[in-house]
């Protein structure tokens, strides 16, 4: 049992996330009469049998404590800010089988047995899970930029995922994934630009700053995200400007053209490379 503090049976509720269990709170310490006097004072309120929360606790926790289920999928990953491809307006959830979860229209509900057992106070999928519903639920390109988000905020590691008995989806990413990219739209260019052949650095120093790609020895390709403004705008133009007087050569692109356009961007960058624009020994 949990050694209880002092502090006030909401209180803890928070701590714990906003939701909690009632059979939760009774091993560290709290009794019945408390959670009632919690619950009559609006301190609390019921979710369902068993279940208790804060009085603004996450909406979608408390669906989620409702049915029965747990977030997961891109909607996890977005709660653990890992990079997901578009704003899914569904809300995706995971349910053991054989539970009662309901099945709405707003919810998109994965019965698939998970890799790793659910806590029966966990709300939120572990991140193995998340990341092994996303490979069967989003394309390749999608999903291997949210796996490589979560590689690179520590979240999870490849060894930890290559010990799991994963899916052929999921094999297919962890070949892939690389733990190096803080952007899902910078892990999209490896698969796009592997056929010209060229070396492709991710990720790189140039002059103090960090660059998104760079092609070859002198071609250096930069994703503006959809908050490059302001300061950050301004510094951008300098340092583009400060390498190019060092010999590179820069394409700056948004993210529209990523993401919507990429027929234009990999004929740039094609016409870059037939100039020679990529090497270092390129003569005027």
């Amino acid at each position: 049992m949990h050694s209880r503090s002092d502090e006030p049976v909401s209180l803890c509720v928070a701590d714990l996330g906003g939701i909690a269990r009632v059979a939760s709170l009774h091993e560290r310490g709290y009794r019945r009469a408390e959670l009632e006097k919690a619950l009559r004072d609006g301190t609390l309120v019921r979710i369902r049998q068993g279940w208790v929360a804060i009085p603004d606790a996450s909406p979608q926790l408390v669906s989620a404590a409702k049915r029965g289920v747990v977030l997961t999928c891109v909607t996890a990953a977005r709660r653990l800010g890992i990079w997901v491809h578009e704003q899914d307006p569904g809300v995706h959830v995971g349910a053991t089988p054989g539970s009662a979860g309901g099945k709405p229209q707003s919810l998109r509900v994965y019965w698939a047995k998970p890799l790793v057992p659910r806590h029966p106070d966990a709300l939120v999928d572990p991140i193995e899970n998340v990341l092994a519903i996303v490979a069967e639920c989003t394309p390749f390109e999608q999903a291997l930029g949210t796996w490589e988000s979560a590689l690179n905020k520590e979240l999870v590691t490849l060894d930890a995922l290559s010990n799991l008995p994963l899916r052929p989806a999921a094999r297919n990413l962890l070949a892939e994934a690389q733990p190096f990219a803080d952007a899902g739209l910078e892990t999209y260019l490896r698969p796009r630009l592997r056929w010209l052949r060229i070396r492709l650095v991710i990720q790189t120093w140039i002059a103090g700053h960090r660059v998104d790609a760079l092609l070859g020895d002198r071609l250096v390709l930069q994703i503006d995200g959809k908050h490059h403004v302001g300061a950050q705008r301004s510094e951008d133009i300098r340092h583009d400007a400060e390498i190019r007087l060092m010999g590179y050569h820069v394409i700056r692109i948004s993210y529209q053209q990523m993401m919507f356009e990429w027929p234009q961007v990999q004929d740039l960058i094609m016409r870059a490379v037939a100039c020679g624009l990529h090497l270092a020994n390129r003569r005027a």
